[in-house]
C-alpha cells in the first residue's frame, strides 16, 4: 500500500510539474529542491515538518537533530549576510529531515527502517503539500480567466452577507485585532503541527503510527480542494467587490462599507491572471475545522487552542473579505465528509460511515449546484434558503457527532461493592 501510495504521489507531482512548466512556472518539485540551498518560503513550516519527523526518534536523537538544524541555519545566515542575499531560516530543518531519510535507507533495517521512513515521509509530505497548494493556486489564476463571484455573492444574501458584516467588525478592532487575525490566518500549518504532535506523542515508544491522525486529513483536504477550485473558480469579495483588485476587474468598490444589492442576472466575469481562484470551498475553514476536531481528544489547553483557532480563522476569512459565507459552510461540510471517510477507512468500512460520506458528499454537491443555478431565488427568498443552508450544515455536523460518539469505546463502570451484612446482636 505504501509503495502504491508513493507511486501515485510521485506521478501526481510529475504531472503537476509538467503543467506548471506549461504555464511558465516552477513546479512543486523544483521549488522543493531549491529550498535545499536557497532561502525557503516558510521557516515555521520546515521546522514543523522536522518536528513531525522527530516523533519517531528518541529524545537524544531529537536534541541532536535540533542542534544540527540550528547550526546549519547559522552557517546559511552568515553566508547570506556576506552575500547580501534574502534571509530566511529553515534550510537546516530540511537538511536534517533528508539526512534521516538517507540514514533510514543505509543504516537501518526491518521495522526500524520502515518506521523512520514513515516519519521522514510524513515531514516531507507536509512541506510538499504546501508547495503543491501554491502551484495549484497559480494554475487556477492562469487557467480560469472567468470567475463565478456574482453567483456566490447573490446566493450569499440568503445568509445575510456575513463577509460585509465581519469586515466592518474587523475594521472596528483596529490594528491589534487585524494583526492577531492575520497571524492566525498565516500560521495555520503551525497550528496543525502542534495538534498533530500531541496525537503522535507516543509513536517513538509504541514504534507505530496511529491509524488516523490530523496530517492525513490535512493532506487529503489540500489534495481535493484545489480540484474544486478548477470547477468553481471564485476570487472572494475583497477582490470582486473591493478595491484590492482595482476598478478594472472588480464589479464595484463595495466591500465592506456598502452592502451589495442582489443581482437579478449574475454571470461569469473575467478577472486578472494573478489572483488565485481559491474560495469555493474555504480550505482555511476546512483545515481549521479539522484542527478543532482533532483537538477535542487533548487536554483542556489543547481544546481551548483548537476552539480559538477555529473562531479566529472564521473571523479572518470573513473579516478580511477573502471568503463569502457560502464558502464557509461548504468548507465545513467538505471537511466533515473527508474526516469521516478517513476515520471509516481506518477502522473498517461500515454502513454508518458509508452512509454519512454519501450524505456529506450529496450536501456539498447540492450547495455548489444551488450557488450556481439558484442564486437569484436564494437572494429573493432568504427566509427560506438561509435556514435550509444552515439546517443542511447542522444536520451534517449532528450526524458526524452522533456517529463518532457511537464509535468511542465506553468506559466500563466498576460495580459498586455491596456493604457487608452485620451480624444481629442477640
Amino acid at each position: 500500500m505504501w509503495i502504491v501510495a508513493g507511486v501515485v504521489v510521485l506521478g501526481f507531482l510529475v504531472a503537476l510539474e509538467i503543467t506548471a512548466r506549461h504555464y511558465g512556472l516552477r513546479g512543486p518539485m523544483t521549488n522543493q529542491v531549491r529550498e535545499v540551498v536557497f532561502a525557503p518560503k516558510s521557516a515555521p513550516l520546515l521546522y514543523g515538518s522536522m518536528a513531525l519527523m522527530m516523533t519517531v526518534l528518541t529524545w537524544r536523537q531529537r536534541f541532536i537533530s535540533l542542534g544540527v538544524a540550528i547550526g546549519i541555519d547559522l552557517v546559511f545566515f552568515l553566508v547570506r549576510l556576506a552575500a547580501d542575499a534574502k534571509m530566511m531560516p529553515g534550510n537546516g530543518a530540511l537538511w536534517v529531515v533528508l539526512a534521516w531519510g538517507v540514514i533510514a535507507l543505509t543504516r537501518r533495517t526491518g521495522a526500524e527502517r520502515v518506521l523512520l521512513l514513515k516519519g521522514v515521509g510524513l515531514g516531507l509530505l507536509l512541506v510538499t503539500g504546501r508547495k503543491i497548494g501554491d502551484i495549484w493556486l497559480l494554475i487556477t489564476s492562469n487557467s480560469r480567466p472567468m470567475v463565478l463571484d456574482q453567483y456566490v455573492a447573490t446566493a450569499d444574501h440568503a445568509l445575510g452577507n456575513p463577509s460585509w458584516l465581519a469586515g466592518r467588525l474587523v475594521n472596528a478592532t483596529g490594528p491589534v485585532g487585524f494583526h492577531i487575525l492575520d497571524w492566525v490566518y498565516a500560521q495555520l500549518g503551525v497550528a496543525a503541527v502542534l495538534v498533530s504532535l500531541y496525537a503522535l506523542r507516543n509513536v517513538a515508544a509504541e514504534r507505530r503510527f496511529p491509524r488516523h491522525h490530523l496530517v492525513r486529513t490535512f493532506l487529503v483536504i489540500g489534495l481535493l480542494g484545489p480540484g474544486i477550485y478548477m470547477i468553481f473558480p471564485v476570487v472572494g469579495p475583497i477582490y470582486a467587490y473591493g478595491a484590492e483588485a482595482g476598478a478594472h476587474w472588480a464589479v464595484a468598490n463595495l466591500w465592506p462599507d456598502i452592502m451589495p444589492t442582489p443581482s437579478s442576472a449574475p454571470q461569469p466575469m473575467p478577472f486578472d491572471g494573478v489572483t488565485p481562484r481559491n474560495c469555493m470551498p474555504s480550505l482555511h475553514t476546512a483545515w481549521a475545522t479539522a484542527i478543532f476536531i482533532h483537538s477535542r481528544k487533548g487536554p483542556r489547553i489543547l481544546r481551548f487552542f483548537g476552539t480559538f483557532w477555529l473562531i479566529a480563522t472564521l473571523a479572518a476569512t470573513l473579516g478580511f473579505g477573502l471568503h463569502y459565507g457560502a464558502d464557509i459552510i461548504a468548507g465545513v461540510v467538505f471537511t466533515l465528509t473527508i474526516e469521516m471517510a478517513l476515520r471509516t477507512q481506518a477502522r473498517g468500512w461500515d454502513r454508518a460511515g458509508i452512509g454519512f460520506v454519501a450524505c456529506g458528499a450529496t450536501v456539498f454537491v447540492a450547495f455548489l449546484l444551488s450557488y450556481r443555478f439558484l442564486p437569484v431565488e436564494m437572494a429573493r427568498l432568504p427566509w427560506l434558503f438561509g435556514p435550509l443552508l444552515l439546517l443542511a450544515t447542522g444536520s451534517v455536523i449532528a450526524g458526524y457527532v452522533r456517529i463518532t460518539r457511537r464509535w468511542e469505546p465506553k468506559a466500563a463502570v466498576p460495580a459498586q461493592r455491596q456493604p457487608e451484612k452485620q451480624p444481629e446482636l442477640v
